[in-house]
């Protein structure tokens, strides 16, 4: 149970900073993706510059999963001591 939960917490810091690499290349380019630099929606840079602190939020709650679960193995580790 505690490896699955290091797992989960593991993939969603990888899934956050993926997501954290798209939305700081859409930041460099101007709110600019697609062909013939046109706009990647409606918000222009507002998007990519938003889903950032979303996907940053993401890591540092991913962060914390693994932190605790960490935690806890290390208490059961000194319980069966």
């Amino acid at each position: 149970m505690i490896s699955n939960t290091l797992g989960i917490g593991v993939q969603g810091i990888q899934d956050g900073l993926r997501g954290m690499e798209v939305a700081a290349r859409q930041i460099a380019r101007g709110g600019v993706d697609g062909p013939q630099g046109t706009a990647t929606g409606s918000g222009g840079i507002l998007e990519p510059i938003i889903d950032l602190k979303l996907y940053e939020r993401s890591v540092e709650a991913s962060a914390q999963v693994v932190k605790t679960a960490d935690e806890t193995l290390g208490t059961l580790l000194d319980i069966m001591a």
